[in-house]
C-alpha cells in the first residue's frame, strides 16, 4: 500500500508549496460539500492532498467548517495519514507563540458540532484514549526540528466551541485546573473522525499567543495572531515539505492500529444494518462493511 499524505491547513495556511503536477479537484462526499476542492500532487515521490480546513479565503467559522465531509473526502481520495496544521492558544509559559506543539491529547469541549459517522441504524464505538498517532507525530516533530522550529513533544488540547476566544475565568480553569497546554478550535470532532475513518492523525499546533491567563499579555489581540500567523505558516509549509522523505512512498500497516480503528468498532447486527448508512459509510467503513 503506498502512502498518501493528507494535510489540513489552518488558518494562514491556504497551500502546499513545491507541488509537482498540482491541481484543485472536487470531490463528492455523501455528508455534504468539503471546506473547499482539495489540492493534489505529489511532493519528493509521495501523493499528497491538501485541503484548507476554513477554505481559501477562510469563509468557515470553527462550527460550521464541515468536518464529516472534510475526512469523508480524504479517504475517498486514497488519504492514509492526515497532518493537522492549526492555530492554538498557549496555557504554558515556556510555550510561547511561534513555537508549535504536537499534541497528544485533547478535551473537547465543543457542542455545536456532528462527531460521529455512525448512528441510528449502524451504531459504532471506536476508542480515542490515544487520539493521535504516534507514528506520524514523530515524524512531525523530527521534520519540525529538522527546520529548526521550536517544538514541544506532547501536549493536550482544549477544543473549544469559540468563535469567541475565552473568558479569562476559563482560561485560567483550562490551565490550573484541568492541566490543559494549549488551545484551539477545530482539531475536534476532526481527530475523532480521523480515527472513525481509520486514518493516522497527528497535530501540529502553532502557538499564536498566551489566551487570557497570562499576566503580562491581556486579552487575546487578533491583530498580533494575524502577525505571528504569518510567521507560522512560512515554517508549517516547510515542516509539510519534509515528510514525504520521512514517511516514504511505501506503507506498511500502522504499529498502533489505527488503520483498523473499526476492527470491532460496529456493535449493530448484520442484519439490522441500515442499508442507507451502509452505502453512506461506503468510504469510512467499507473495508469492515463488505
Amino acid at each position: 500500500m503506498g502512502t498518501k499524505i493528507g494535510v489540513i491547513g489552518g488558518s494562514g495556511v491556504y497551500e502546499i508549496d513545491g507541488l509537482q503536477d498540482a491541481a484543485w479537484v472536487d470531490i463528492d462526499s455523501p455528508f455534504g460539500a468539503p471546506s473547499d476542492q482539495i489540492l493534489t500532487g505529489r511532493l519528493g515521490g509521495v501523493e499528497m492532498a491538501f485541503l484548507p480546513r476554513h477554505g481559501r479565503g477562510h469563509v468557515h467559522s470553527p462550527s460550521t467548517v464541515p468536518y464529516r465531509a472534510n475526512i469523508d473526502a480524504l479517504k475517498r481520495l486514497g488519504v492514509t495519514d492526515v497532518i493537522s496544521v492549526s492555530a492554538c492558544g498557549s496555557f504554558r509559559e515556556e510555550m510561547a507563540p511561534g513555537d508549535f506543539v504536537i499534541v497528544d491529547q485533547f478535551i473537547d469541549r465543543t457542542f455545536a458540532r456532528e462527531k460521529s459517522f455512525f448512528g441510528t441504524g449502524l451504531v459504532a464505538h471506536v476508542s480515542v484514549a490515544h487520539p493521535t498517532c504516534p507514528r506520524l507525530s514523530q515524524a512531525c516533530l523530527e521534520a519540525a526540528r529538522a527546520e529548526g522550529i521550536k517544538v514541544h513533544d506532547g501536549g493536550t488540547y482544549l477544543a473549544m466551541e469559540g468563535p469567541q476566544f475565552s473568558s479569562m475565568a476559563e482560561s485560567k480553569l483550562y490551565r490550573d485546573a484541568w492541566g490543559c497546554d494549549v488551545i484551539g478550535m477545530t482539531n475536534m470532532p476532526e481527530a475523532k473522525l480521523a480515527r472513525e475513518a481509520e486514518l493516522c492523525y497527528a497535530s501540529v499546533a502553532m502557538i499564536t499567543d498566551y489566551d487570557s491567563w497570562h499576566p503580562d499579555h491581556g486579552a487575546v489581540d487578533i491583530s498580533d495572531i494575524i502577525a505571528t500567523l504569518t510567521g507560522n505558516a512560512d515554517k508549517a509549509r516547510a515542516l509539510v515539505a519534509r515528510l514525504p522523505a520521512l514517511l516514504g512512498p511505501e506503507r506498511a500497516p500502522c504499529p498502533h492500529g489505527c488503520d483498523r480503528a473499526l476492527e470491532h468498532a460496529i456493535l449493530t447486527a448484520p442484519e439490522k444494518r441500515d442499508p442507507a448508512m451502509i452505502e453512506k459509510l461506503s468510504a469510512v467503513a467499507g473495508r469492515v462493511l463488505g
